[in-house]
């Protein structure tokens, strides 16, 4: 079936540093909305936001917003005190999904293999290592690769790190602290469909330079994506159901997406490692779901679809069932 004529207000902006991000993912959005008759009011959160929807009344509201406080836990606990539907996922999975070491409380003990690693005072980095380099900081709620920092034997942020270095360290209190694991950067989305979610497939992604930060993700010619991924069959098969597993166990819905690392020198899968999950993931025309979805045959537009239908309860569209079939 093809969904009703809905209302939709796409929720996107904010003030987190993945903003810009934000802005582009609601306008693709509102866009494929109206594309399909749907009426769309845009709203550039700010404070006043609850106030705003009040006024605005829409059937179902987007969350178009990354980073906090869209995606951890804040916004959806507001619209579901305001009894709105929305889409992806609920307060308690976007309280533990945006933090990095909650995923691996939740996760881990299902056999789910993650970095081990440790938080520490950004303070106590200018006294020692925390871990043998080379190893990685990052916030433990930023996504988009916000503020993540290689440090190795050979890097410039000195040895301790010095705190006038450019780095996270200078903007957050407290990191996480994690092994690098060298190898190749792989994505697999899951989205909601009409038998339960499923996993789409896996990407791999080569930055021209550096690694995988802000830029490469979002600025157009940094980064190529193989979709799908040049790797063996069992790796290909691992990330799809760990996404999966960690989509299910997180409580996730509407879409999720799963990044790992792959040490393609080690045996088997003992060198794949999720990294985090995504409950938010963009969708910009850059962004990693679309992309996927178009590979297994659905549009833009029936994604953003079977995302609000998944938030309504109602049956699949047309182009997911169609998706689903080629999966």
């Amino acid at each position: 079936m093809s969904l009703p004529k809905l209302h939709v207000a796409v929720l996107m902006g904010g003030w987190s540093n993945e903003r810009p991000v934000s802005l582009m993912s609601g306008e693709g959005v509102a866009r494929a909305l109206e594309e399909r008759g749907h009426t769309v009011t845009r709203i550039d959160m700010d404070r006043a936001v609850a106030l705003r929807l009040a006024e605005a009344k829409p059937d179902v509201v987007f969350n178009a917003l990354h980073g906090v406080p869209g995606e951890d836990g804040t916004v959806q606990g507001m619209l579901d005190l305001m009894g709105l539907p929305y889409t992806h996922s609920g307060m308690v999975t976007s309280v533990i999904a945006i933090d990095k070491e909650l995923t691996k409380q939740a996760l881990v003990p299902h056999g789910i293999a993650m970095p081990q690693g440790t938080m520490v005072r950004t303070p106590d980095l200018h006294r020692a290592d925390p871990l043998p380099r080379p190893y990685v900081l990052k916030p433990v709620n930023e996504g988009s690769s916000v503020g993540v920092a290689i440090v190795t034997a050979e890097g410039n942020y000195g040895n301790p790190i010095s705190a006038e270095a450019k780095g996270p360290w200078q903007e957050f209190d407290e990191l996480l602290a994690e092994p690098y694991i060298r190898g190749r950067e792989l994505t697999t989305a899951v989205i909601a469909g009409a038998d339960g979610p499923w996993a789409l497939g896996v990407t791999e992604l080569r930055p021209k330079s550096g690694f995988y930060d802000f830029d490469a993700k979002y600025t157009e010619g940094m980064t190529d994506h193989i979709c799908p991924a040049e790797i063996p069959a069992e790796i290909t098969e691992a990330c799809k159901n760990m996404a999966l597993r960690a989509h299910v166990l997180l409580g996730c819905k509407g879409t999720s997406r799963s990044d790992f690392r792959w040490d393609d020198e080690q045996p088997g899968l003992s060198g794949l490692f999720l990294l985090e999950v995504n409950t938010q993931p963009g969708m910009t025309p850059l962004s990693l779901v679309p992309e996927q979805a178009r590979h297994v045959g659905m549009s833009y537009a029936d994604l953003v679809e079977a995302i609000v239908a998944d938030a309504l309860g109602l049956t699949a569209t047309q182009g997911l069932v169609a998706a689903q079939g080629k999966g």
